[in-house]
């Protein structure tokens, strides 16, 4: 590989870890637990899937309290408005807990994607920079165990501002001593890791599009499309050439 892309950021979840699929088996286990320990029917999907609503309006809806107080309560809220009478904490937390650790249980780096990143950093600088609560991101990385993969890893909960803010990328560059020009951000998310990438002005932004979602007109316009982190190192080497070219 030539030297004109000198560091490649990557994104976490659902670029190298598969966290939605390990999320619905979670919810799969705390279904089979309500079905069975507690005998509720159809409710537990409902209690489910209203769950899945409220965590994917956290970001949306900051809050003060610790993570593990707040996903309690998002269980408490979810089969209080689904089954009625008073609140239940104590089989809030008994699914929370199941989820989480189940969860945690499937996020595994891929035999393919260990292998990949280990030749790309014979290459260039990899940074792991991810979005998202401390501890609950802290707890993936040391769930997938992808900590040795890498030249650094950022979580966005840990500083002042996360994707798409040019200062977490800025942050980044000066961590790994290369300029945004010098830079790849990969990942899922056109909103945060695409636009962030195009606001902190990297050389290239690769959207990772798994299942041939159409975007919206409004939407950021990634560099690259690919459908596999694995398609990375032969678009890597292309970039190159390009730049080569242009020179």
């Amino acid at each position: 590989m030539g030297l004109s892309v000198r560091a490649v950021f990557f994104d976490l979840d659902n670029t190298l870890i598969d966290t939605a699929g390990a999320s619905r088996k979670g919810m799969l286990e705390v279904i089979k637990l309500l079905q069975s320990k507690y005998h509720y029917k159809e409710e537990a999907e409902i209690i489910c899937d209203k769950v899945q609503v409220k965590l994917s309006q956290e970001c949306l809806r900051p809050s003060n309290t610790c993570i593990t107080d707040q996903r309690t309560s998002h269980w408490e809220e979810a089969i209080q408005e689904t089954k009625g009478g008073a609140a239940n904490r104590k089989l809030a937390e008994e699914c929370y807990f199941l989820w989480k650790s189940t969860r945690l249980r499937h996020m595994t780096l891929a035999e393919d994607v260990k292998a990949m990143l280990t030749e790309l950093r014979k290459d260039v600088c990899l940074l792991l920079l991810t979005n998202g609560d401390r501890q609950t991101q802290r707890e993936k990385i040391e769930a997938c165990a992808c900590q040795s993969y890498f030249d650094a890893i950022v979580v966005g909960g840990e500083q002042k501002e996360e994707k798409p803010a040019p200062s977490i990328f800025h942050y980044c560059c000066d961590l790994l001593g290369v300029q945004p020009g010098d830079c790849v951000m990969v990942g899922d998310t056109l909103e945060t890791d695409i636009q962030g990438g195009l606001n902190a002005g990297l050389k290239a932004t690769v959207w990772i599009n798994k299942n041939g979602i159409m975007p919206l007109k409004s939407s950021p316009m990634p560099h690259y499309v690919i459908s596999s982190v694995l398609e990375l190192p032969a678009l890597l080497q292309n970039i190159d050439c390009k730049v080569s070219m242009s020179v």
